[in-house]
């Protein structure tokens, strides 16, 4: 291993190489600071590595340097891309790419960037006007015929990040093989290759016609038309958290017909600082406060609420007292499920020929949902390019009917191939206000869905490790729990274990190991008790912590009782925790 010393020797060197006459005067002066200063923390964070264009892209912390997100990793990334795009359709008369962009600093300067690079290299390119949803940009490569697409965000992360997301022929993003040999070409580019200087010819700029074009599919989602004019006057909620569903998430929700829309001022001005928010990740309550204080001075029926780029969706309802809570993402996306099951059901469109996708650490009820109703359902790894790539395998042979995580992500139908905050905030409305057609609230419609299928109650903790010893940290995690699984966790003996490094699932009761289908491998262990509790371990693809899923199973058989089963779950997640030293 190397030492202290030696890494910081090797960290000046790669510095060095940034201040030859490849890179701009802006960078050189930046990494000259960074050499000058006595505290190397910094200059070691931004070159002790190359900042990994992973099988989701690019993702990091903004500024100089190889492990930082600027123009020239984004360069390499888009020259390599190229490169790629340019053999494997080498018989195509034209290589067309969409690109996308969102609120964060810099966005709009990666975009324009990567335009100029792909034109360089003799790519078209249609590249919006404006900031956009990422659904929108999936959307679009489908919709023009593009080989490939990228957009620049980071999605939830803080606003010192930003990321660059790529996509393939189908508007999803890059699976296997073409995610590995996409790293191959990317690793190849040295800064001196990277062509800056674009073709404007060849860029066409995108706006109002393509966003009408794709607000009419999302219009095509809505499952009860009829009961959205009975409720038009719904108060909804909504706060885009500062980013790009500002325009189209209302514009979505007046297509489907709803008239009452009331924004969060202050969170409808777009800037890559989130002002008003610590974190803009729907997932955590405070990024919501604001919403959900309009929402109490309105007397709303709903909060929505949509991350930076607009693909993961927020959702906070009232209570049985009457207090806003927000929904986590196993209930957001079993809500979406049992809604289209039903809904198709009752109108006799389910034909058993539909099927539905779950990510492995998302909520089994979702999986008990579609097999009582005998909709077909698939299990995936993390990641929505996992779900479309069950629906192209699909295509033409099966309906999809939706897809979703627990990390407050959904689609509902596949003109999108990635999360669509967009179409889901849009269905969500009309399922508040199917509940409330019913005489029902959304929350109470949750506690129905409990009693009728099963209760579950699911919890997330991440363990957060920085830097280079992080990383190391992390995967020694990994490794200990694979030589020293748990035998009891929560009073209930460990009966399954899954390893998706090696696909096999080994049943500690009778030693039986049996191969799991998945196309590839990922770094993800799972445990399942006697009695139903399921723990998921995943190391983040894309952040410096690993993240353990919890989800233990119960029986809800009266609506009242929920607080007393809600509480009695937690505790024994809480035990859990503290048997795994969490």
């Amino acid at each position: 291993m190397a030492t202290n010393q030696e890494v910081l020797e090797s960290v000046k060197q790669k510095a060095a190489e940034w201040l030859t006459d490849v890179y701009d005067e802006a960078t050189k002066a930046e990494v000259r600071r960074l050499l000058d200063q006595e505290d190397t923390t910094e200059l070691v964070d931004s070159f002790y590595r190359d900042l990994e264009f992973g099988t989701g892209g690019l993702r990091g912390i903004m500024g100089v340097g190889t492990n930082r997100m600027n123009i020239y990793t984004v360069g390499a990334a888009t020259q390599g891309l190229s490169n790629y795009l340019k053999k494997v359709f080498s018989d195509l008369p034209e290589i067309k790419v969409a690109i996308g962009y969102d609120c964060r600093n810099n966005s709009r300067l990666f975009s324009e960037t990567s335009a100029e690079i792909f034109s360089a290299n003799g790519i078209k390119v249609y590249l919006f006007e404006d900031l956009r949803p990422t659904p929108e940009l999936s959307f679009a490569i489908r919709e023009l015929g593009c080989q490939s697409g990228i957009i620049l965000t980071a999605s939830h992360n803080p606003k010192e990040y930003n990321g660059y997301k790529a996509y393939w022929d189908d508007g999803s993003q890059i699976v296997s093989p073409h995610d590995e040999n996409i790293i191959d070409e990317v690793l190849k580019v040295k800064a001196a290759d990277i062509k800056f200087k674009g073709d404007k010819r060849l860029i066409t700029i995108m706006g109002a016609d393509m966003d009408n074009l794709f607000l009419e599919k999302v219009k095509t989602v809505s499952i009860s038309p009829e009961v959205v004019q009975r409720q038009k006057d719904l108060k909804i909620v909504y706060t885009p958290i500062h980013g790009t569903g500002v325009r189209l998430i209302p514009a979505a929700l007046r297509a489907f017909g709803f008239t009452n829309i009331i924004n969060v001022p202050e969170q409808d001005v777009v800037s890559g600082n989130f002002p008003t928010v610590v974190s803009p990740n729907p997932e955590e309550t405070a990024a919501l406060e604001m919403a959900v204080a309009k929402a109490v001075e309105v007397d709303a029926d709903v909060v929505l609420a949509s991350d930076p780029d607009a693909d993961r969706i927020g959702v906070a309802v009232k209570n049985d007292k009457g207090k806003f809570v927000i929904l986590n993402g196993n209930q957001t996306a079993l809500v979406f499920i049992y809604y289209i099951i039903s809904k198709r059901k009752e109108s006799g469109k389910l034909t058993g020929n539909e099927f539905v996708v779950k990510t492995i650490v998302t909520t089994e009820l979702i999986a008990k949902i579609a097999e009582q109703n005998k909709v077909d359902f698939y299990d995936v790894f993390t990641g929505f390019k996992y779900i479309a790539e069950v629906i192209r395998d699909l295509e033409g042979k099966k309906v999809y009917i939706g897809g979703g995580e627990e990390s407050f992500g959904f689609m509902p139908a596949d003109f999108v191939r990635d999360k669509d905050a967009v179409s889901s905030c849009a269905l969500m409305a009309e399922i508040v206000a199917w509940a409330k057609d019913q005489g029902k609230s959304l929350y109470e419609m949750l506690l129905d869905i409990y009693m009728e299928y099963g209760f579950s109650r699911e919890k997330m903790k991440y363990v957060v490790r920085k830097g280079k010893t992080g990383a190391e940290e992390i995967q020694q995690m990994m490794v200990n729990f694979r030589a020293n699984p748990p035998k009891v966790l929560g009073g209930s003996k460990l009966k399954i274990v899954k390893d998706y490094d090696v696909n096999i699932a080994k049943n500690l009761i009778t030693g039986e190991e049996t191969a799991i289908d998945q196309k590839s491998t990922s770094n993800v262990l799972q445990f399942f008790t006697e009695d139903g509790t399921k723990i998921s371990v995943r190391p983040s693809g894309t952040e410096p912590k690993i993240k353990f899923y919890f989800e233990v199973a119960g029986e809800l058989t009266n609506r009242a009782d929920y607080d007393t089963v809600e509480a009695k779950a937690d505790e024994k997640i809480d035990a859990i925790m503290k048997e795994l030293d969490l």
